[in-house]
């Protein structure tokens, strides 16, 4: 009787002893969302900001830090779009991952996002800058907005210059200035700032190494009067609502692809209410000067040569795939 309790006692031991020794099961953890391929914000409440250059670790450091720098400045207001400019070998897909990761973490909608691959930032060992549009508490652009395109000069004060000219009576919310080399950085940010007071600066080498010397600021501006004349290469909004999308790649230069970069704005605007007659700025980001030639002809089919401006005239250095010749992405008018 003694032996078969010994037994029963043994036997019951040793499954707990295996059951403890049992590896726990592996969680597998929930697949991270995608940003929405477009958003719509109330015009009358966007902000716009840039967020400040680091040096420190490296660009998955930097992201994280430059996201939670505009989180901080811009005092709660809700981020819709993102722009990302990534200088470096970094792999630019961790711009997304990082983003998604650290508004998931705070409980917090995604914005919509566009991340291109840049030749250099005006700081030694920068990686990355991020530009954010968001959403203010209030009303702060009771009169609409304007945007302007990047108009390609020769030099930096010349770039200021036409940008000034354009958008007297108007006050400048961002700036961002596109080079040939950052050499030129120092005198473009000093004529910025002393242009445009008021507004974020942004500067940005555009390719590691240009065939020629160039200078091209684009710019958002509050508009302050309620009749102004609408100049060529302006995007004037009075709408309620401002729809931003994502970047669309166009893979290849055949014309086709271009197409169907295109098309995939198209749906990305419809569940908004938009369509491509609402356009009012197309944001293009090419490789190549064949590619952007061939975007800047096929534009027309769909938002028309009466809707400007095409922003960014100037060749980039990558995209988040290595297959992509250019990015393409739109802002629209919604009611």
């Amino acid at each position: 009787m003694l032996l078969s309790v010994t037994l029963v006692v043994g036997v019951t031991a040793q499954k707990k002893k295996n059951k403890t020794d049992e590896e726990p099961p592996t969680q597998v953890l929930p697949p991270l969302p995608d940003p929405p391929d477009a958003v719509a914000a109330e015009t009358a409440r966007l902000s716009f900001q840039v967020s400040p250059l680091s040096n420190k670790g490296l660009l998955s450091q930097q992201v994280r830090d430059a996201l939670k720098a505009l989180l901080r400045d811009n005092h709660g207001a809700q981020i819709v779009k993102l722009r990302a400019f990534v200088a470096g070998s970094g792999d630019l897909r961790r711009v997304q991952t990082i983003m998604v990761e650290e508004f998931t973490e705070r409980k917090l909608a995604l914005p919509a996002l566009s991340t291109i691959q840049a030749g250099a930032l005006p700081m030694t060992g920068a990686q990355v800058v991020i530009e954010a549009t968001s959403v203010e508490r209030r009303n702060v652009n009771s009169e609409g907005l304007i945007f302007y395109d990047a108009h390609v000069e020769e030099d930096a004060a010349s770039a200021v210059d036409y940008l000034v000219t354009r958008s007297l009576g108007f006050e400048m919310l961002r700036v961002t200035c596109f080079l040939s080399s950052v050499d030129g950085a120092a005198s473009m940010r000093t004529a910025a700032v002393s242009a445009f007071p008021g507004a974020a600066i942004d500067i940005v080498q555009t390719q590691r190494q240009s065939l020629r010397s160039f200078a091209a600021c684009e710019g958002v501006a509050r508009i302050l009067v309620l009749r102004m004349p609408v100049l060529p290469g302006t995007g004037v909004v009075r709408a309620p609502r401002i729809i931003l999308t994502g970047t669309k790649l166009v893979f290849r230069d055949d014309d086709a692809d271009i197409r169907l970069a295109f098309q995939r704005l198209g749906k990305a605007m419809e569940p908004l209410g938009a369509t491509f007659n609402d356009v009012f700025w197309t944001g293009v980001y090419p490789l190549t000067n064949p590619v952007a030639a061939k975007i800047g002809g096929l534009r027309t089919e769909f938002v028309g040569s009466r809707t400007a401006p095409a922003s960014s005239p100037v060749l980039f250095e990558g995209l988040p795939s290595t297959d992509a010749t250019a990015a393409i992405e739109v802002m629209a008018a919604g009611q």
